[in-house]
C-alpha cells in the first residue's frame, strides 16, 4: 500500500459467482486534505488470453460464445467473437492458457509467447489479464474444442484470414477488447 491510501472497511456485497466488495478508504490528497471514498470492486481472479496464428495461411483462431453481460447491454444475440481466454484458477498464466487453448479450440500448443499484461476494467474489476500469442498448424488439432462440459461452455471455434478479422473490428463484428488488442498486436508487429 502507498502512504496516502488507508483501507477503512471492506464489506462483501455478493459472493454468488465471484466476490463483489464495497470498500471504504481514506485518501490523502497532495495538499494534505483527507477524503473518505466508497468504491465497489469485483474480484473474479486473474486471467489469460491468447491469439493463435498461422503464418503460412495468414489465419487466426477465434471463438464465438454467448456472453450475458453483452446481451443485457444491447448485443441482440449475446454472441461475442473473441480470443481464447480463461481464469488462472491458481495456475500460472502459461499453464492456464495452454489448458484453455486445448479445451476451447482443440489445438494442443507447446510454445507460447507472453506479449504483455493489462488491467481491462480497472475502475471496477481487480483482474489482470496476461496476453499470449502462439503459432498453430492443422497437425496440432487434437479435438473439436468447444470448452468443457462441466463448465457448461458452448464455444464455437472459428478460423479467419487476418485481413478479414481486422475488417471485422471496423464493422463491429468483433467488439471484444482483448481480441482487438491481440489482433492489432499481430498486425503492428508484422507477425502476419
Amino acid at each position: 500500500m502507498i502512504d496516502n491510501i488507508k483501507i477503512l472497511d471492506s464489506k462483501v456485497l455478493s459472493d454468488n459467482w465471484y466476490v463483489l466488495r464495497k470498500i471504504t478508504y481514506e485518501y490523502t490528497k497532495k495538499d494534505g486534505t483527507k477524503l473518505t471514498q466508497n468504491r465497489e470492486a469485483y474480484d473474479r481472479g486473474n486471467g489469460a488470453t491468447i491469439l493463435l496464428y498461422n503464418k503460412e495461411q495468414k489465419t487466426v483462431i477465434l471463438t464465438r460464445q454467448f456472453r450475458l453481460p453483452t446481451f443485457v447491454n444491447g448485443n441482440e444475440t449475446g454472441m461475442l467473437i473473441e480470443a481464447c481466454a480463461g481464469l488462472l484458477d491458481k495456475d500460472n498464466a502459461e499453464v492456464c492458457i495452454k489448458r484453455e487453448t486445448e479445451e476451447e479450440t482443440g489445438y494442443k500448443i507447446t510454445d507460447v509467447r507472453k506479449i504483455f499484461e493489462a488491467y481491462m476494467s480497472p475502475g471496477s474489476v481487480t483482474e489482470i489479464l496476461y496476453f499470449f500469442i502462439a503459432e498453430y498448424s492443422n497437425e496440432m488439432k487434437v479435438s473439436e474444442g468447444g470448452g468443457v462440459e462441466h463448465e457448461e461452455e458452448n464455444i464455437e471455434v472459428l478460423e479467419f484470414d487476418i485481413e478479414k478479422a481486422m475488417k471485422m473490428i471496423e464493422s463491429g463484428e468483433i467488439k471484444d477488447g482483448k481480441t482487438i488488442m491481440l489482433l492489432q498486436y499481430i498486425k503492428l508487429n508484422n507477425i502476419l
